[in-house]
């Protein structure tokens, strides 16, 4: 008799998942048996990300379009979710995004929307499912961070602040939520290869005199292993974060930058 996929009977939320990384933790979570719903602003690519999905597990997968940074919204979407559905059992805080720009032209609008994308939509969303979570006696919550959250880069103060955030808040929640069955970790990857990496690539060579390959190579050279990090190897981590082999991890930020291939 075979065992049961490990996250059969659970139900996955993830932010940002139609695309990046948020489409390769969905699917990997669905691998191993979990249900899926997916948020994030473009309906379209949501719905690939549904269909792939689907054609290749026997997943639920149920599609909500949603601005993380619209507190209001967070709060609707998750509550009709809940009342339909019941209690999420995962969580994943995945949308981000930055905008590379000098301190000295770092503008409030700026500063606003890159702290309301990356950390102030982690407190929303979490802030609205942690209540049933609680009831439930069970939870998981991932929030992708960054190596930005660890230590600083020039260009994206506002993003490297965020993050910063992003691990500190995980690291104060875990404590907080220890004794009642919610396990709150994050992981930071290093450069991931991306399409929002492909478009600060982009925004690298126009802004300087190196090519797109340049600025890829020297992106993937301030990574550990020297290459840039999959995002199938952020979604294996985030998937057994999920299960039960993890069942004693909270409170911990792991690093993902690309060791050597082997």
């Amino acid at each position: 008799m075979s065992k049961p996929a490990p996250l059969s009977e659970k139900l996955a939320i993830v932010t940002g998942g139609g695309r990046g990384i948020g489409r390769a933790v969905a699917m990997a979570l669905a691998a191993r048996g979990a249900d899926l719903i997916l948020l994030g602003r473009t309906e379209r690519s949501l719905k690939t990300t549904a269909v792939d999905i689907r054609n290749q597990s026997d997943a639920t997968v149920r599609v909500r379009t949603l601005d993380v940074t619209d507190g209001d919204a967070v709060d609707a979407v998750f509550s009709d979710l809940i009342a339909e559905i019941g209690p999420p059992s995962i969580l994943i805080n995945n949308a981000g995004g930055a905008e590379s720009v000098p301190f000295t032209i770092l503008d409030r609008d700026n500063w606003d929307t890159t702290i309301a994308l990356n950390l102030t939509s982690v407190y929303a969303c979490t802030h609205a499912v942690l209540p049933a979570m609680i009831e439930a006696g069970h939870g998981r919550i991932v929030n992708i961070a960054s190596t930005a959250g660890l230590e600083g880069f020039p260009y994206v103060a506002a993003y490297c602040a965020a993050k910063h955030g992003v691990v500190g808040l995980t690291r104060s929640l875990a404590l907080e939520v220890a004794t009642k069955g919610i396990n709150v970790n994050a992981v930071c990857p290093g450069y991931t290869d991306t399409e929002m990496l492909q478009e600060a690539i982009r925004n690298i060579a126009a802004k300087t005199d190196r090519s797109e390959a340049e600025a890829r190579d020297d992106l993937a050279a301030a990574n550990a292993g020297g290459r840039l990090v999959k995002p199938e190897e952020v979604a294996e981590m985030v998937a057994a974060l999920c299960g039960p082999a993890a069942n004693s991890m909270t409170g911990e930020v792991i690093e993902i930058t690309g060791a050597e291939d082997g």
